[in-house]
């Protein structure tokens, strides 16, 4: 069986990173990037995390501890579109990768060494999106995606690390837990009550042991810890579209009703980027007129799945769209641009409370169903 080579390139503080390409007023300073006084942490310099500032902190408690820190409010347009610049240079050199958050992608290079160093190749292909983005990089090159995502974190910032076969138990055996992906808060202050604090240990743990102790996740777990991963690299796709339509039972022309079910297919469809992983880059509303004539509109906006942004959004292309008072005998909204992966939520407009309120609305609607939770304006679209 031939060794994989696996690369996990990440993109060092990217926020900041990318607020200090514009400025360079704000390098070697402790900068956040993050909401409000009621919101999170978005990103955070090396400088504010020697404070013990990290990311997805509330910025009350962030400024408490560093309250010298400049705060920006954060500019999704400008993170998006370099984090665009990022991917197409690695599409135009990579034979295959997969785009795992705005600023990681993993990079399936196995084979490469018959015709050039993976290694150096990597290497010159990283000093190539510092050069033409201004944005520091780091990677690792291993044999799965779990080795070389924890070999990038431990070579963070600037850094590159090789790992390959007979040094993944050494790498991995003295580090702590909480360097394993995936391994949640809950589940590590578990392990550390019985003692369970390196990687070591847990690898040594009976995988039995480990599926009663923390259930199901506890072989992926024991997997991860023993430098099993098999996943491969997903290529790196745009789905072109989720769309939701309603054509009415008799044309309307009430605008309250339309407006309701307008938020309502824009409900379903944030949930289900939400479900499937994906975000948008662009919202259509389409109206079908009861003479048949169709007009569209559409606009495009920073990757996101949240709910308020989309019916912002949507709600605006409808008002601008509806000139003619005609009756409607359709409405439909499109999602445009899809891009797969685990992005982060809008960390720096979302409030602590608006983060926690869509993680419920998504849980109670995947247990009940997706009409379970809602606001309560779409009650008014199943009177259409």
């Amino acid at each position: 069986m031939i060794e994989r080579a696996i690369v996990h390139m990440d993109l060092d503080e990217f926020f900041v990173s990318c607020e200090k390409r514009n400025n360079s007023q704000l390098a070697n300073i402790p900068l956040i990037v993050g909401g409000g006084d009621r919101g999170v942490v978005a990103s955070c310099s090396y400088e504010a995390r020697k404070f013990g500032v990290r990311s997805a902190m509330p910025m009350r408690m962030a400024l408490k501890l560093c309250p010298d820190a400049k705060v920006i409010r954060g500019d999704m347009e400008l993170y998006s579109k370099l984090s665009r610049e990022v991917t197409q240079i690695i599409e135009e050199e990579a034979p295959l990768f997969e785009k795992a958050s705005i600023d990681e992608h993993y990079l399936d290079i196995t084979g490469m060494d018959r015709f050039y160093g993976s290694y150096k190749w990597t290497t010159e292909l990283a000093q190539k999106i510092v050069r033409e983005t201004g944005l520091p990089i780091s990677f690792a090159l291993s044999i799965n995606k779990t080795v070389s995502k924890i070999g990038t974190g431990q070579a963070k910032p600037k850094g590159k690390i090789q790992i390959p076969q007979s040094d993944v138990r050494s790498f991995l055996d003295p580090l702590p837990i909480q360097k394993i992906p995936m391994l949640g808060d809950v589940t590590y202050q578990l392990l550390s009550r019985i003692g369970v604090r390196n990687i070591k240990t847990l690898a040594e743990m009976p995988v039995e042991v480990l599926q009663q102790l923390i259930g199901k996740n506890g072989i992926e777990i024991w997997k991860k810890a023993n430098g099993i991963d098999y996943n491969p690299v997903e290529p790196y796709r745009e789905r072109k579209s989720l769309s939701t339509e309603r054509t009415f039972e008799q044309d309307s022309i009430d605008l309250k009703a339309m407006r309701s079910l307008l938020t309502a297919m824009c409900e379903k469809l944030a949930h289900q980027l939400r479900t499937e992983q994906w975000l948008t880059s662009c919202v259509v509303v389409k109206i079908k007129y009861a003479n048949f004539d169709t007009e569209t509109r559409q606009a495009s906006l920073p990757y996101t799945a949240a709910d308020h942004v989309i019916i912002k959004t949507a709600h605006e292309l409808f008002e601008k769209n509806y000139q003619r008072r005609m009756r409607v005998r359709m409405l439909g909204v499109n999602l445009k641009g899809l891009v797969h992966g685990n992005y982060q939520i809008n960390l720096f407009e979302d409030t602590l409370e608006m983060l926690a309120l869509y993680q419920a609305m998504d849980k109670i609607k995947l247990r009940f169903g997706f009409k379970a939770v809602g606001r309560a304006e779409t009650i008014l679209k199943d009177n259409l």
